[in-house]
């Protein structure tokens, strides 16, 4: 009889590290470059954002993939309550399907949270790594809440970040972070109370927030540096991302219609011939990174289904060796 694993949020966290997913990272992007990875565009259930019916003030993405040098498939169901915070509740809600390409069989389920917290770190820290390769940084940090806890855990894996400029809207996160965060971090970490000081002379620029207001300006980002508007909204400005010397994403369909370039492209700004590589061409060595030292670079990963489902092997693999997790049969066959 088909067993399915299932696999609760403090099961997942026990058997995966930030570390680990860089790599599980690397290699899928490496394959996404080399076309043995299948990611469709992100499809989205609109569930009342900005006052539409049903009201609810929340939007899911369902993000399937098949990941090659794993030979999995999987989707990922996530979604973001903008109002839940207020109530106590968590702002994402996910879950992760796992099955057998060949057969279909579904081998695992699993909460998707903490995953795609730590490769929405990882991705970045991945990408900056091929684009780059500078080894001492200072970096600035838009979001104090957990996306910006991982992107720093991930980028301190790659990287010495020599000092972390990050600011928050709400200060005291932002002296949570600092808190929480101080031990991680060789240097010194800088909480900024003007949004400009976190960007201002920073060789990567990361932010993980929920502002549409395109905040980040085209005059606080140095020849050199690395920009990341990682979050759903619109948070550089218009002129940052049309001047930029190179345009790069991790997946071209569904970066032109959401997120930071969903502005520009829709006023023609922007099109696909703008844009200069994929993050798995670069890793793959078919595109370059930096090519010279007064380069911009706008880099946009906005989170691919293909990702996760690794990842997802990944704590499947390793809860079977270490027998975690409960089976059940869905199924009679």
């Amino acid at each position: 009889m088909s067993k399915t694993l299932l696999l609760s949020e403090d099961q997942v966290r026990s058997l995966l590290s930030i570390k680990e997913v860089i790599g599980v990272c690397e290699k899928t992007f490496e394959g996404m470059g080399t076309d043995r990875v299948v990611n469709p565009t992100k499809v989205t259930l609109d569930l009342g954002i900005g006052g539409k019916w049903p009201g609810f003030n929340a939007s899911m993405n369902a993000m399937p993939a098949y990941v090659g040098w794993q030979n999995i498939a999987g989707i990922k169901w996530i979604g973001g309550w903008f109002d839940n915070p207020q109530k106590g509740l968590p702002f994402l809600s996910a879950m992760m399907l796992l099955l057998e390409a060949e057969t279909g069989r579904f081998v695992a389920a699993m909460e998707g949270n903490y995953i795609t917290d730590l490769r929405t770190g990882a991705q970045s820290a991945v990408a900056y790594k091929h684009l780059s390769g500078k080894g001492n940084i200072v970096m600035g940090l838009y979001g104090a809440g957990v996306q910006g806890r991982t992107q720093t855990a991930a980028f301190s894996e790659v990287c010495t970040i020599e000092e972390l400029r990050v600011y928050d809207i709400n200060p005291e996160a932002a002296k949570k972070f600092k808190t929480e965060m101080e031990g991680l971090l060789p240097g010194k970490i800088k909480i900024c109370s003007d949004p400009k000081d976190a960007a201002a002379g920073s060789d990567v620029i990361v932010s993980v927030s929920h502002g549409s207001d395109k905040f980040i300006k085209n005059e606080w980002v140095k020849p050199g540096a690395a920009v990341f508007p990682m979050g759903s909204g619109t948070e550089a400005a218009d002129d940052l991302l049309v001047s930029a010397d190179k345009i790069i994403v991790d997946h071209i369909g569904q970066t032109m219609h959401r997120g930071a370039l969903k502005d520009v492209v829709a006023k023609n700004l922007v099109t696909e011939k703008n844009i200069y590589a994929t993050i798995g061409e670069v890793v793959a060595g078919k595109k370059k990174g930096f090519e010279k030292p007064e380069q911009r670079i706008v880099c946009i990963p906005i989170g691919t289904g293909a990702m996760d489902v690794a990842s997802a092997f990944l704590v499947y693999e390793k809860a079977r060796k270490q027998g975690i997790g409960t089976e059940f049969s869905f199924t009679n066959f």
